[in-house]
């Protein structure tokens, strides 16, 4: 960068800091660039990432493009790591063999140099020992090892002797001035051809009758994705570009609106109201494809229809069924729970496979971080805290999607008295989580349960039963809470969580 650095250097995360002045910044690629040399070095904290050599089937195939069969491409899995007692759970994990066994190797051995070198001999040590070891898995480790080593990351360079707002203007022009054609334009573009219909007076017409539509993010990217499942195909790019797809939509609108109505209406009813507070963005395809071949009025069909639907939400909201290649998982699935609403019931689910996608332990649950972020399971335990009534603890009024915008998320056990700080993810769990007023987050300030719940009692008209059962409400244990514990307290709302899952993931309403 010449003489004068023209910019604050900041070394990726994890990387070891510089020791002379840098020779080229990076404007922009930045998250990815980190996230790949922490995957490389083992560097993320509580979290493996793990190489499947598992063969993948033809629908989990990349959902953006046509596989490449000449390259090895294999899937890349995170596991989430835990303490308990000392031992690392999940405890296949600590064991080469059993996680090759398993069709996993570490993403760390693949690190080029001496590193990953090491970590290399290591594991194949292990492995050697366990008698796991096969010369088909070294010489694809080998292969997939020098294809890391020798990729060309592309990059655009500018000279030393760029100024400033120069290179800042090439920053913002590489990142706007592209705008790439959406599958929304084309299918519009295609309805419009081969029916003379307007694509978005439909959308218009869908969000006038049903408002919460734009409440669960993109209403354009849901319209396509549940018209594609209605249509009997994948909700993939591919198959938005298909000729017929423009034509046959109209076939499948009346359906499609249906299963909107119904559909977001289900997921208010399960407490997940909008975007903010929703684990899984295939929760709201696959649900309303599902509701459009309910009929209106289906008596008993429509409560077996209600408990299996039921199922398939919290399912995919709880387990990592839809955490890669999403959309052809939910197309596999949506084929079978359609058939079984109508009727066959002799039909399997991967969903519901517990062998290759439990529910997670109570550890996990523990562990799991603040729902304010995009993460499905920290999400998925505010939501079953909410769908029991989500009261107020001041004012005692339920939540509801007109008034989920006036809450705020409230730490059960505030920083100050935790004694960390904002960025400390111990003190930001998900089981320390709350919706509440934005007034009674103010009240509640830097204070210790016991003291602001004894406020809120004795403030309350009808005494402690009240502030109970409004911290029930959120499935917060009252004793537990006051007792100024906050690991006992985590624990027992853990419990509570984890028996209110056990039962929604079985299609029934808890207890």
């Amino acid at each position: 960068m010449g003489d004068k650095e023209l910019f604050h250097s900041r070394p990726i995360v994890g990387a070891p800091a510089p020791q002379s002045k840098p020779s080229m910044h990076l404007l922009d690629g930045q998250q990815r660039m980190t996230a790949l040399w922490r995957s490389l070095t083992g560097d993320y904290e509580g979290l493996d990432l793990l190489i499947s050599f598992k063969p993948t089937l033809d629908n989990d195939a990349d959902e953006e493009a046509e596989p490449d069969e000449d390259v090895d491409a294999p899937q890349i899995e995170a596991v989430k790591r835990w303490d308990r007692k000392g031992v690392m759970q999940p405890v296949w994990a600590n064991d080469p063999v059993e996680m090759l066994q398993r069709g996993l190797i570490p993403v760390t051995i693949l690190c080029p140099g001496s590193l990953g070198e090491e970590r290399l001999n290591a594991w194949k040590g292990a492995v050697e020992i366990g008698g796991a070891l096969s010369f088909d898995v070294i010489t694809r480790i080998v292969t997939l090892r020098q294809r890391v080593a020798k990729y060309d990351v592309p990059f655009l360079s500018l000279s030393a002797k760029t100024g400033r707002d120069t290179a800042l203007d090439v920053f913002i022009k590489m990142n706007t001035s592209a705008s790439p054609l959406k599958d929304f334009d084309i299918v519009v573009a295609q309805l419009e051809s081969a029916t003379g219909d307007s694509l978005h007076d439909m959308v218009e017409e869908l969000v006038g009758s049903i408002p919460a539509a734009r409440d669960y993010g993109r209403i354009e990217d849901t319209i396509l994705s549940v018209a594609a499942l209605l249509m009997g195909k994948p909700p993939l790019k591919k198959t938005y570009l298909e000729t017929e797809f423009g034509s046959l939509f109209p076939s499948v609108w009346n359906r499609l609106q249906h299963g909107f109505k119904h559909g977001l209406t289900f997921l208010r009813s399960e407490a997940i109201y909008n975007e903010q507070c929703l684990p899984s963005d295939v929760a709201v395809y696959l649900i309303c494809a599902l509701w459009a071949d309910v009929p209106e009025h289906a008596f008993d069909s429509g409560g077996n229809a209600r408990t299996l639907i039921r199922k398939a939400l919290w399912r995919a909201c709880y387990t990592n069924r839809y955490g890669k290649t999403s959309a052809t998982r939910a197309y596999a699935d949506y084929r079978v729970l359609r058939d079984m609403i109508a009727g066959n019931v002799a039909q399997h689910c991967e969903l519901f496979d517990e062998t290759f996608y439990p529910l997670p332990p109570k550890e996990e649950l523990l562990i799991a971080g603040w729902p304010g972020r995009k993460d499905r399971l920290p999400r998925a335990i505010l939501a079953t805290g909410l769908r029991r009534g989500g009261l107020d603890f001041a004012d005692g009024a339920s939540i509801n999607p007109d008034n989920f915008h006036s809450r705020e998320y409230h730490h059960l056990y505030p920083v100050g008295i935790l004694g960390g700080d904002r960025a400390d993810e111990r003190v930001n769990r998900a089981l320390n989580c709350a919706l509440i007023t934005w007034t009674t987050n103010r009240k509640v300030g830097a204070l210790t349960p016991s003291t602001y719940i004894n406020a809120r009692a004795k403030a309350a008209s009808l005494g402690e039963g009240v502030v109970r059962q409004r911290l029930e409400s959120h499935l917060i244990p009252y004793g537990a809470l006051i007792a100024d514990d906050y690991e006992a307290c985590l624990a027992a709302r853990a419990e509570r969580i984890e028996a209110d899952m056990i039962a929604l993931c079985d299609g029934a309403t808890p207890a």
